[in-house]
């Protein structure tokens, strides 16, 4: 119920400003997105849930993205690394590598990546709870 209130209010809230908007003001183009773009095509993160109203365990803050180390520039690498993120009620998160990757770096590279995670912590109701949370890393380069 507290949330049909918060949407309703929300939408009061906008309703204003939509009736004010500018003729042509919408992005219609793919060009216009362009700026909002960020491009990964090295790495690729798998396991985490968009959307906090559909994830079960913790939710992530921030997510920097580990990146290939410079000592494998100009190699080809097609591999993976899968890890278990173990984030307490207090939000601390301690990673463990369940499967490194081939290359020793690489997986250094992405457990120091993923040391910088910040979540909130998974919800019990009201109350903070211990969870876990599974990625697999993917390092690929052509």
């Amino acid at each position: 119920m507290q949330n049909i209130h918060r949407l309703l209010f929300a939408v009061i809230l906008a309703w204003p400003v939509a009736l004010y908007a500018v003729v042509g003001d919408e992005a219609t183009h793919e060009s216009d997105h362009e700026e909002d773009v960020l491009e990964l095509p090295e790495v690729h993160v798998h396991g985490l849930t968009l959307n906090k109203d559909q994830q079960l365990g913790p939710v992530a803050k921030s997510t920097p993205w580990p990146g290939i180390p410079a000592s494998l520039n100009g190699h080809e690498i097609d591999d993976w690394m899968k890890v278990r993120l173990l984030v307490s009620k207090q939000a601390k998160v301690s990673v463990v590598v369940l499967e490194p990757c081939k290359h020793r770096e690489l997986t250094t590279a992405g457990v120091h990546a993923l040391g910088k995670w910040t979540f909130d912590p998974q919800m019990s109701g009201d109350d903070p709870v211990d969870g876990e949370l599974t990625v697999r890393i993917h390092f690929r380069t052509r």
